[in-house]
Protein backbone atom coordinates (compact mmCIF):
# COMPACT_ATOMS: atom_id res chain seq x y z
CA UNK A 1 0.00 0.00 0.00
CA UNK A 2 2.77 2.28 0.74
CA UNK A 3 4.60 1.42 -2.22
CA UNK A 4 1.77 2.51 -4.48
CA UNK A 5 1.02 5.69 -2.16
CA UNK A 6 4.65 6.72 -3.38
CA UNK A 7 3.70 5.90 -7.10
CA UNK A 8 0.67 7.82 -7.13
CA UNK A 9 3.43 11.02 -5.60
CA UNK A 10 5.78 10.78 -8.82
CA UNK A 11 4.62 12.87 -11.53
CA UNK A 12 3.07 10.99 -14.58
CA UNK A 13 5.11 9.46 -16.81
CA UNK A 14 8.09 9.14 -15.31
CA UNK A 15 8.17 5.56 -14.00
CA UNK A 16 7.69 4.47 -17.51
CA UNK A 17 10.50 5.41 -18.68
CA UNK A 18 13.72 2.74 -19.00
CA UNK A 19 16.80 2.64 -17.75
CA UNK A 20 18.27 3.63 -20.94
CA UNK A 21 15.72 6.03 -21.65
CA UNK A 22 16.95 7.86 -18.24
CA UNK A 23 20.23 8.01 -19.42
CA UNK A 24 19.80 9.20 -23.01
CA UNK A 25 17.80 11.91 -21.24
CA UNK A 26 20.70 13.02 -19.21
CA UNK A 27 23.28 12.70 -21.84
CA UNK A 28 21.16 15.36 -23.26
CA UNK A 29 21.17 17.69 -20.32
CA UNK A 30 25.05 17.26 -19.69
CA UNK A 31 25.25 18.25 -23.34
CA UNK A 32 23.32 21.50 -23.00
CA UNK A 33 24.90 22.13 -20.06
CA UNK A 34 28.39 21.76 -21.59
CA UNK A 35 27.19 23.67 -24.60
CA UNK A 36 26.34 26.70 -22.46
CA UNK A 37 29.66 26.42 -20.81
CA UNK A 38 31.47 26.43 -24.20
CA UNK A 39 29.52 29.04 -25.28
CA UNK A 40 30.63 31.67 -22.59
CA UNK A 41 34.16 30.55 -22.89
CA UNK A 42 34.59 30.94 -26.45
CA UNK A 43 32.96 34.36 -25.58
CA UNK A 44 35.03 34.77 -22.84
CA UNK A 45 38.30 33.70 -24.97
CA UNK A 46 36.94 36.58 -27.76
CA UNK A 47 36.94 39.30 -25.06
CA UNK A 48 40.27 37.89 -23.14
CA UNK A 49 42.10 41.51 -23.10
CA UNK A 50 39.38 43.56 -20.84
CA UNK A 51 38.67 40.45 -18.99
CA UNK A 52 42.83 40.07 -18.14
CA UNK A 53 42.66 44.04 -17.69
CA UNK A 54 40.30 44.51 -15.50
CA UNK A 55 39.27 40.99 -13.72
CA UNK A 56 42.22 39.01 -13.53
CA UNK A 57 44.90 40.91 -13.57
CA UNK A 58 43.09 43.59 -11.05
CA UNK A 59 44.30 42.15 -7.66
CA UNK A 60 47.75 42.32 -8.31
CA UNK A 61 47.59 45.90 -8.39
CA UNK A 62 47.04 48.47 -6.05
CA UNK A 63 44.67 50.74 -7.66
CA UNK A 64 42.61 47.44 -6.86
CA UNK A 65 38.65 47.78 -5.39
CA UNK A 66 39.46 45.96 -1.90
CA UNK A 67 42.78 47.97 -1.26
CA UNK A 68 41.13 51.35 -2.02
CA UNK A 69 38.08 50.19 0.19
CA UNK A 70 40.61 49.12 2.88
CA UNK A 71 42.68 52.22 2.57
CA UNK A 72 39.34 54.67 3.35
CA UNK A 73 38.50 52.37 6.50
CA UNK A 74 42.02 53.07 7.41
CA UNK A 75 41.37 56.82 6.63
CA UNK A 76 37.97 56.60 9.02
CA UNK A 77 39.99 54.42 12.23
CA UNK A 78 43.16 56.80 11.63
CA UNK A 79 45.14 53.30 10.75
CA UNK A 80 47.26 54.09 7.85
CA UNK A 81 48.98 50.95 7.63
CA UNK A 82 45.58 49.24 5.68
CA UNK A 83 46.48 51.74 3.19
CA UNK A 84 48.71 49.51 0.21
CA UNK A 85 50.54 51.81 -2.07
CA UNK A 86 52.02 49.30 -3.73
CA UNK A 87 52.56 45.32 -4.16
CA UNK A 88 56.17 44.11 -4.42
CA UNK A 89 56.34 42.03 -7.22
CA UNK A 90 55.74 41.54 -11.04
CA UNK A 91 54.36 39.02 -13.03
CA UNK A 92 56.43 37.21 -15.55
CA UNK A 93 56.03 34.39 -18.27
CA UNK A 94 58.31 31.90 -18.00
CA UNK A 95 57.01 29.59 -21.01
CA UNK A 96 56.18 30.14 -24.42
CA UNK A 97 52.66 28.37 -23.95
CA UNK A 98 51.89 30.04 -20.72
CA UNK A 99 50.02 32.73 -22.42
CA UNK A 100 47.95 30.83 -24.71
CA UNK A 101 47.54 27.83 -21.90
CA UNK A 102 46.11 30.71 -19.77
CA UNK A 103 43.93 32.58 -21.94
CA UNK A 104 42.17 29.04 -22.39
CA UNK A 105 41.94 27.96 -18.65
CA UNK A 106 40.81 31.48 -17.85
CA UNK A 107 38.28 31.59 -20.86
CA UNK A 108 36.82 27.71 -19.46
CA UNK A 109 36.85 28.91 -16.03
CA UNK A 110 34.94 32.25 -16.59
CA UNK A 111 32.84 30.16 -18.63
CA UNK A 112 32.19 27.98 -16.41
CA UNK A 113 31.28 30.53 -14.01
CA UNK A 114 28.69 32.22 -16.32
CA UNK A 115 26.83 29.35 -17.22
CA UNK A 116 26.75 27.68 -13.69
CA UNK A 117 23.40 28.84 -13.38
CA UNK A 118 21.81 27.19 -16.35
CA UNK A 119 23.94 24.22 -16.23
CA UNK A 120 22.61 23.48 -12.75
CA UNK A 121 19.43 24.28 -13.57
CA UNK A 122 19.51 21.52 -16.55
CA UNK A 123 21.36 18.74 -14.05
CA UNK A 124 18.35 19.68 -11.69
CA UNK A 125 15.53 19.52 -14.48
CA UNK A 126 16.75 15.72 -14.75
CA UNK A 127 17.13 14.78 -11.14
CA UNK A 128 13.53 16.60 -9.72
CA UNK A 129 11.27 14.28 -11.67
CA UNK A 130 12.69 11.60 -9.56
CA UNK A 131 11.42 13.02 -6.28
CA UNK A 132 8.27 12.97 -4.72
CA UNK A 133 6.15 15.80 -4.85
CA UNK A 134 6.13 16.03 -1.14
CA UNK A 135 9.86 16.30 -1.71
CA UNK A 136 10.00 18.51 -4.53
CA UNK A 137 7.57 21.12 -2.50
CA UNK A 138 10.79 21.11 0.17
CA UNK A 139 13.11 21.91 -2.29
CA UNK A 140 11.66 25.13 -4.27
CA UNK A 141 13.95 27.40 -4.71
CA UNK A 142 16.63 25.00 -5.42
CA UNK A 143 18.44 26.46 -8.19
CA UNK A 144 17.91 29.78 -6.61
CA UNK A 145 19.79 29.31 -3.60
CA UNK A 146 22.60 27.14 -5.05
CA UNK A 147 23.41 29.56 -7.69
CA UNK A 148 23.43 32.77 -5.21
CA UNK A 149 25.55 30.82 -2.77
CA UNK A 150 27.75 29.71 -5.42
CA UNK A 151 28.01 33.40 -6.94
CA UNK A 152 28.46 34.86 -3.20
CA UNK A 153 31.58 32.61 -2.28
CA UNK A 154 33.06 33.32 -6.07
CA UNK A 155 32.80 36.70 -4.87
CA UNK A 156 33.91 36.88 -1.68
CA UNK A 157 36.90 35.12 -2.61
CA UNK A 158 37.66 37.35 -5.74
CA UNK A 159 36.92 40.54 -3.63
CA UNK A 160 38.46 39.70 -0.10
CA UNK A 161 40.35 36.17 0.06
CA UNK A 162 42.47 36.57 -3.16
CA UNK A 163 43.13 40.05 -3.01
CA UNK A 164 44.63 39.85 1.14
CA UNK A 165 46.44 36.99 0.61
CA UNK A 166 48.14 38.22 -2.60
CA UNK A 167 49.06 41.15 -0.42
CA UNK A 168 50.56 39.18 2.31
CA UNK A 169 52.35 36.80 0.26
CA UNK A 170 53.61 39.19 -1.74
CA UNK A 171 54.99 41.51 0.99
CA UNK A 172 56.80 38.29 2.98
CA UNK A 173 59.77 38.73 2.25
CA UNK A 174 63.38 36.43 3.81
CA UNK A 175 65.81 39.09 2.68
CA UNK A 176 65.45 42.58 1.05
CA UNK A 177 67.42 41.44 -1.42
CA UNK A 178 64.97 39.19 -2.97
CA UNK A 179 62.55 40.16 -5.74
CA UNK A 180 59.41 38.47 -6.01
CA UNK A 181 59.10 37.39 -10.10
CA UNK A 182 56.22 35.70 -10.03
CA UNK A 183 55.40 32.90 -12.41
CA UNK A 184 51.85 34.12 -14.70
CA UNK A 185 50.86 30.40 -14.16
CA UNK A 186 51.73 30.61 -10.18
CA UNK A 187 49.33 33.65 -9.72
CA UNK A 188 46.63 32.60 -12.02
CA UNK A 189 46.58 29.25 -10.24
CA UNK A 190 46.76 30.49 -6.54
CA UNK A 191 44.03 33.36 -7.86
CA UNK A 192 41.58 30.53 -9.27
CA UNK A 193 42.08 28.32 -6.07
CA UNK A 194 41.28 30.30 -3.46
CA UNK A 195 38.43 31.77 -5.93
CA UNK A 196 37.21 28.53 -6.45
CA UNK A 197 37.32 27.22 -2.69
CA UNK A 198 35.19 29.96 -1.59
CA UNK A 199 32.29 29.48 -3.89
CA UNK A 200 32.43 25.44 -3.38
CA UNK A 201 32.52 25.97 0.53
CA UNK A 202 29.84 28.30 0.62
CA UNK A 203 27.67 25.67 -0.78
CA UNK A 204 27.39 24.01 2.83
CA UNK A 205 23.72 24.89 3.64
CA UNK A 206 22.76 22.93 0.21
CA UNK A 207 25.35 19.78 1.45
CA UNK A 208 23.24 19.74 4.56
CA UNK A 209 19.55 20.18 3.47
CA UNK A 210 20.50 16.85 1.29
CA UNK A 211 21.99 14.48 3.85
CA UNK A 212 19.31 15.79 6.40
CA UNK A 213 16.65 14.86 3.64
CA UNK A 214 18.82 11.56 3.19
CA UNK A 215 18.65 10.88 7.44
CA UNK A 216 22.23 11.34 7.34
CA UNK A 217 22.70 14.19 9.72
CA UNK A 218 19.84 15.99 12.14
CA UNK A 219 19.87 18.96 13.58
CA UNK A 220 20.42 17.94 17.24
CA UNK A 221 23.79 16.30 15.55
CA UNK A 222 24.76 19.66 13.83
CA UNK A 223 24.20 21.79 17.51
CA UNK A 224 26.19 18.88 19.37
CA UNK A 225 28.91 18.76 17.17
CA UNK A 226 29.58 22.36 16.35
CA UNK A 227 32.53 22.82 18.56
CA UNK A 228 34.13 20.38 16.54
CA UNK A 229 32.44 21.95 13.54
CA UNK A 230 34.62 25.19 14.27
CA UNK A 231 37.59 23.25 14.56
CA UNK A 232 37.36 21.78 11.37
CA UNK A 233 36.44 25.10 9.74
CA UNK A 234 39.55 26.44 11.14
CA UNK A 235 41.60 23.79 9.88
CA UNK A 236 39.84 24.03 6.15
CA UNK A 237 40.48 28.20 6.39
CA UNK A 238 44.49 27.28 6.94
CA UNK A 239 44.85 25.06 3.92
CA UNK A 240 42.94 27.15 1.93
CA UNK A 241 44.64 30.94 2.37
CA UNK A 242 47.91 31.67 3.20
CA UNK A 243 49.75 31.40 6.61
CA UNK A 244 48.20 35.02 8.19
CA UNK A 245 45.76 35.50 10.82
CA UNK A 246 43.43 37.84 8.87
CA UNK A 247 42.87 35.59 5.95
CA UNK A 248 42.06 32.90 8.17
CA UNK A 249 39.97 34.75 10.22
CA UNK A 250 38.28 36.20 7.14
CA UNK A 251 37.37 32.53 5.57
CA UNK A 252 36.04 31.81 9.31
CA UNK A 253 33.68 33.90 9.94
CA UNK A 254 31.96 33.34 6.58
CA UNK A 255 32.10 29.53 7.11
CA UNK A 256 30.58 29.82 10.87
CA UNK A 257 27.62 32.19 9.81
CA UNK A 258 26.95 29.62 6.74
CA UNK A 259 27.34 26.65 9.28
CA UNK A 260 24.50 28.14 11.79
CA UNK A 261 22.41 29.06 8.45
CA UNK A 262 22.73 24.63 7.67
CA UNK A 263 21.64 24.27 11.42
CA UNK A 264 18.31 26.45 10.36
CA UNK A 265 18.14 24.62 6.77
CA UNK A 266 18.11 21.31 8.64
CA UNK A 267 15.81 22.20 11.48
CA UNK A 268 13.18 23.84 9.33
CA UNK A 269 13.42 20.51 6.53
CA UNK A 270 12.87 18.23 9.75
CA UNK A 271 10.42 19.88 10.88
CA UNK A 272 8.58 19.75 7.60
CA UNK A 273 9.43 16.35 7.44
CA UNK A 274 7.50 15.70 10.79
CA UNK A 275 4.77 17.46 10.08
CA UNK A 276 3.91 15.72 6.70
CA UNK A 277 4.52 12.50 8.59
CA UNK A 278 1.66 13.29 11.16
CA UNK A 279 -0.58 14.29 8.13
CA UNK A 280 -0.25 10.96 6.62
CA UNK A 281 -0.67 8.77 9.75
CA UNK A 282 -3.90 10.72 10.77
CA UNK A 283 -5.59 9.78 7.39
Amino acid sequence: MDYEENEEQLPKGEKEMSFLEHLEELRWHIIRALLSIAVFAILAFIFREPIWKFIILAPSRPDFWTYNMFCKLGSLTGADFFCIDELPFIIQNRRMTAQFTMALTSSFVIGLIIAFPYAFWEFWRFIKPGLYKNEQQLSRGAVFFVTLLFLSGILFGYYIVAPISINFLTNFKLDESILNEIDLTSYVSTVMMLVFACGIMFQLPVVVYFLTKAGIITPSFLRTYRKHAIVVILVISALITPPDVISQILMCFPLMFLYEISIAVSSTIKKKEDRLLLEEESK
